[in-house]
This record gives structure tokens, sequence and C-alpha cells, in this order.
């Protein structure tokens, strides 16, 4: 089995920029300076799947809280910006969503590659949240989370 990078507290946060649901550019960089917050940066599998579901909306409804204890919520996935749009407007999302159909973003920061399924070994998304700091850097990540009661393990983590 392959292993994948694994990023740890202290690395680097590696920067992207991915569109929005609505097709427009985000740069972690820009929203760490911009905002002066730390990010909650959440990789799922797909949009409008039962898990991603429940995580997005786990999400949206604990925003204030996040955002109230100094957060920004992303979610990414490899889904194309029309898809997220859907999945937002559905499921009345409040926070951004990023596509990354080429996965680069998903490699670099080890939340893509072999995975167990159903007990089988398959390349895919790893279901990960990485807490990046202002300063870029990582704070704390997780890796293969369960989409059920993730958003309430942060929260503890992070004290929100």
């Amino acid at each position: 089995m392959s292993e994948s990078i694994r990023l740890a507290t202290g690395d680097q946060a590696p920067d992207f920029t991915l569109d929005d649901a609505d097709g427009d550019p985000v740069t972690l960089s820009k929203v760490l300076a911009e905002t002066g917050k730390s990010v909650v940066l959440y990789f799922y599998p797909a949009a409008m799947t039962p898990g991603c579901t429940t995580e997005a909306c786990d999400f949206r409804d604990n925003l204030t809280e996040f955002a109230n204890a100094g957060f920004t919520v992303l979610g990414v996935s490899p889904d194309q910006p029309a898809k997220l749009a859907e999945f937002r407007d559905k499921e009345s999302l409040t926070f951004t969503l990023l596509g990354d159909p080429s996965k680069e973003t998903l490699v670099a920061y080890g939340a893509f590659g072999e995975k167990q399924n159903y007990g089988r070994t398959v390349q895919g998304v790893i279901r990960s949240t990485f807490i990046v700091g202002a300063d870029g850097k990582i704070q704390k990540a997780f890796y293969n989370v369960k989409a059920t009661g993730h958003v309430d393990r942060i929260k503890r983590e992070l004290g929100v």
C-alpha cells in the first residue's frame, strides 16, 4: 500500500487557488491575510452524497460558533463549481465550497489516495480536516474522519 503525504502540526499549509461554487477563484493565503482568522479546511468526497451532506449541514449549523471563535470554514471536494452551487443552494450552505477537479490540492494535503471502501482498497478522497492558523501553519490535522460527529469533535478540540 503506498503511503501518501501526511501533514502534521507546525507544517506550512500548502497554498492553493480553487474556484468556488460561483466559479470565482479563492486563494488560501488571501483568505488568511484578509480575514486574519484561522481556517477550518475540510475535504470531502462528493457533493450531495449522504455522508457529505451530513457533514456540510453540521458545519452550516455550527458556523456562527466557529466564526465567533475566529474561524473561517472552507469545504473542498473534486466537484465542478456547478455541482457545488447546486449543493450549496439545495442545503442552504452558508460557507465557501471549493472545487478541486484536478485533485492537486487534495493530493498536497494527503486527502487523496488509497483508502478502504467496503473492504476493498480504492483510490479516492480521504475525508480529512485541517485547522490552518492565521500564520498559514497547520495547527491540527485529522485524517480518515467520519462524517457524523466530526464537527462536534473539532469543536471540542478547538474549545469552540
